[in-house]
């Protein structure tokens, strides 16, 4: 499993929503809203097999709302 942080820049009136949607699909470990450029902050799990963009894309981007996000990936906890 791939550790990967996003975060995600809703449209104004429309982060409860999103993070709603989010928690209905089950992908995410944990969920916060955020203050700063962004509204919100998931981490999820990826399996190991899969592409990450593709993954984020299909279970994800698809959300109304969703306005802009950034990705990071992981690759050691310490």
């Amino acid at each position: 499993m791939t550790c990967v942080f996003v975060q995600i820049r809703c449209r104004p009136g429309t982060a409860y929503q999103v993070a709603d949607a989010i928690t209905l699909r089950e992908i995410h470990s944990e969920l916060y809203s955020t203050s700063g450029e962004y509204d919100l902050l998931l981490k999820l799990y990826i399996p190991a097999d899969a592409d990450v963009g593709k993954y984020i894309n299909e279970n994800l981007l698809d959300i109304d709302g969703i306005e802009r996000t950034l990705t990071t990936l992981t690759f050691k906890a310490f």
